[in-house]
């Protein structure tokens, strides 16, 4: 039973959230090591002739969203308990936010050369 009164079940944890320094270590040490790859592979992605010219793009979205789910797991602690629920919900968010912010500004910019 997971609900707010009782806690969060064993096991329900992210890999960030540790108990004992040692392990946390460990795990903050296998986030970065991870993220560390990624954008390596990012890079070398970008600049090799091996990958399909096409599908350039499509690798690195697929890199992207794969480092920004290390991210969130590894550094910013949301996992499947009651309070990543709210954390991802903040997120969500404040990514509709920023996305209205900016597509927004697009399209005032876009209206107003326009018009010029």
């Amino acid at each position: 039973m997971n609900d707010a009164a009782n806690g969060p079940r064993e096991g329900d944890d992210a890999p960030g959230d540790a108990t004992d320094l040692r392990t946390g270590l460990w795990k903050y040490a296998a986030g970065l090591g991870l993220s560390i790859v990624l954008t390596l592979l990012s890079f070398w992605v970008s600049g090799t002739q091996a990958v399909w010219p096409h599908s350039v793009p499509v690798l690195l979205a697929a890199l992207a969203i794969g480092q920004m789910g290390i991210h969130l797991v590894f550094f910013l602690h949301i996992s499947s308990g009651p309070e990543g629920t709210n954390n991802i919900l903040a997120l969500a968010f404040g990514v509709f936010v920023v996305g209205l912010v900016v597509f927004g500004s697009m399209i005032i910019m876009a209206n107003l050369d326009a018009n010029m």
